[in-house]
């Protein structure tokens, strides 16, 4: 008879593969057993009858702006909204916080920062900036998950975009290193120039911030990308795509052997432009929101298998930078790492049909553990972490204000609606967040990049 931490009895276990019913036995934050009826004792049973365990989320795209914008939001906040979404895994990107993690000194006060006061476990992006390539060497060795760059300005001054000459030197020393380059792919020529213009004859509503970031300044982003990973045969991560055109652009070029994957986020696929008028601001992003017929169509090419996966890319504020009507002078950026698990899995699953169960763990997370080298997490298999979230359907029921564990509760999911109640989060068998009774005990750890010494 075996000693387990946990047990979930008759449980419904999702991979990325199917759904079964089994249990799962957990020792020492690892998945230690799984059966039909396990023999062993605990002091923490669950029930698992009418509920699902999942992977632990892992979101490759937040922004927790610490440190020195511990105000937007902070790591302790951020980890905690998203445990409370099942999250078990986020990766920092590099701008935002102050200074912003371009170098070796700024990697290493993040690390310290998230080590702290992180609940999930983290990884940490790097950036490539104008003048920081001496740098990126230091960053990997450091730990670094990867490489963040920026095609267009990128909302703070401290972190710098790049041009096409910055951007092939940054991806042949990411090549050298063995690690990917994550690309806001839209063209800083036409954003700039359209924002310039637009800037100076409009009022800023919400037409004319559509108008400044077109379809075309996306395609030519994604193309440049593209080009650059093929010539200096770099891993390239294109982020946040928010239409299905460019996806068609993408396959065009795995065709030619680029090692590419793509990105999108549940706000493209829940939101169309049509809906800014209603949301106004808190709805800004960038690329901005598409029209509904690509809103559809980029889901369809997600049921299609032609997406890599998901991610929130959670950008907060403070209230007050969400104040004005002014779409060119407010934030942009949404709130929604707590709820990337839930509202995709409203989009393809009914009270009857849970056959989109497995597509969500793939996109959720194993597809970013397989993607970034993460060996020991993002599915349900003996030996991995027990990363895990348990899940049940219940009646359908509106996002709250407060429902929402952010720094500040603002979010454009307030008003939509979910099925999809998270009971129970662990990280390495430790609760991140628990609907049951369970006390918090989780403390988050480092996930290394490959090349990380000492880490």
């Amino acid at each position: 008879m075996n000693n387990f931490d946990w047990v979930f009895r008759q449980v419904g276990v999702v991979t990325a593969e199917g759904l079964s019913m089994m249990d799962i036995g957990i020792k020492d934050g690892i998945i230690a057993a799984t059966g039909a009826m396990l023999d062993g004792r605990t002091h923490n049973e669950i029930d698992g009858k009418g509920r699902y365990l999942f992977p632990g989320t892992i979101d490759p795209h937040v922004h927790f702006d610490e440190p020195g914008r511990e105000d937007w939001e902070g790591i302790a906040t951020g980890s905690r909204a998203l445990a409370a979404g099942g999250g078990t895994l986020f990766f920092d990107m590099p701008l935002n916080s102050l200074p912003p993690t371009i170098d070796m000194v700024s990697f290493l006060l993040k690390k310290r920062a998230a080590l702290a006061t992180s609940l999930t476990d983290f990884a940490l992006w790097g950036g490539i900036v104008p003048g920081n390539s001496k740098e990126l060497e230091r960053l990997a060795e450091a730990g670094a998950i990867g490489f963040k760059a920026f095609l267009c300005p990128t909302g703070t001054p401290e972190f710098g975009w790049v041009d096409r000459h910055t951007l092939l030197k940054g991806m042949r020393q990411a090549a050298a290193l063995g690690l990917p380059v994550a690309v806001h792919a839209e063209s800083g020529r036409i954003v700039t120039k359209l924002t310039q213009r637009l800037r100076s004859q409009t009022v800023g509503n919400w037409r004319d911030y559509i108008a400044s970031r077109p379809l075309a300044a996306e395609i030519e982003g994604v193309k440049e990308a593209l080009e650059c990973a093929g010539e200096t045969g770099c891993k390239l991560h294109l982020v946040h795509v928010s239409a299905p055109e460019a996806i068609t652009v993408v396959e065009a070029y795995r065709g030619q052997g680029v090692d590419v994957t793509i990105e999108t986020c549940p706000h493209y696929l829940l939101f169309s432009e049509e809906d800014l008028e209603r949301l106004g601001v808190l709805a800004k992003c960038a690329p901005p929101l598409r029209s509904r017929q690509q809103s559809k169509e980029l889901l369809q090419a997600l049921l299609q298998g032609k997406i890599d996966l998901l991610a929130s890319d959670h950008s907060p504020c403070p209230p007050s930078a969400k104040s004005t009507s002014d779409f060119f002078a407010a934030w942009g950026g949404i709130s929604g790492c707590q709820h990337l698990l839930c509202l995709f899995l409203e989009l393809v699953v009914t009270q009857r049909d849970i056959s989109g169960f497995p597509l969500a763990a793939r996109l959720c997370s194993l597809g970013s553990a397989r993607r970034f080298g993460i060996l020991n997490k993002g599915e349900i298999k003996i030996g991995n972490d027990a990363d895990l979230t348990l899940i049940e359907l219940r009646e359908p029921k509106p996002i709250a204000p407060k429902d929402l564990f952010y720094r500040h509760p603002i979010s454009p999911y307030v008003g939509l609606t979910t099925r999809i109640c998270i009971l129970l989060t662990l990280v390495r068998g430790k609760v991140a967040f628990s609907r049951l009774g369970h006390p918090v005990d989780s403390h988050g750890r480092f996930v290394p990049g490959p090349c990380a010494q000492d880490a």
